[in-house]
Formats: C-alpha cells, structure tokens, sequence
C-alpha cells in the first residue's frame, strides 16, 4: 500500500490535530492524545504529529481512488478548519523522511 506524507508548518498544529480528530470520529476509528493521532478511513489510514511548529502527516491507502480520496479529505479539511492561517497541505510520495520518522517515536 503506497504511503504519502506532508509537513505543515503551524504554530497551533495540537489545536489543528484535535479539530480534525473530532471531526472524524463519527466517520471513522480516531484513536489520540495531546500530540498524536491515528485515524483509520475505511479507505486508508493516516497518522498525525502535532509539533511546536508543524504538523506532521503520515498516510496509507491502495492506488488509485482511495489515496485520491484521503489526500483530498485531510488536506480539504485541514484547509477549513484552520482558519485564518489558511494552511495548505502539499503532499510528498513515500513515508516521512527518517528525521521526522524519528521525531514520531
């Protein structure tokens, strides 16, 4: 299953992690605490870092129409729900580089 990731730069990457998380928890299995998150779509899975500064993403889904569709529902929701910081999430291919790996341990 391919993996993709962003890092996104914000100061209130907890604050951001935890409108998501709640968002999603009537959609799907969200399991977090201050800083970590995991979420698991029927269609793929995603977990999430709240850093100081940024907001690491970590994906999971099949090729094709389920990594479309989880790109666009994190990246689509984040964007909203941020507000006035108007994040964008751009996506990388492949898991998180090993330093951010590292910084998720």
């Amino acid at each position: 299953m391919p993996h993709f990731h962003a890092v996104v730069p914000t100061p209130r990457a907890a604050r951001n992690m935890a409108r998501l998380c709640k968002h999603f928890a009537h959609k799907a299995t969200v399991q977090a605490d201050e800083s970590r998150a995991q979420i698991d779509f029927a269609f793929g899975d995603c977990r999430l870092r709240a850093e100081p500064d940024q907001l690491l993403i970590d994906c999971q889904a099949e090729a094709g129409e389920a990594q479309t569709r989880l790109r666009f529902v994190i990246a689509d929701h984040l964007e909203r729900f941020s507000g006035e910081e108007a994040l964008q999430v751009h996506w990388q291919d492949g898991p998180l580089p090993p330093a951010d790996q590292e910084a998720r341990a």
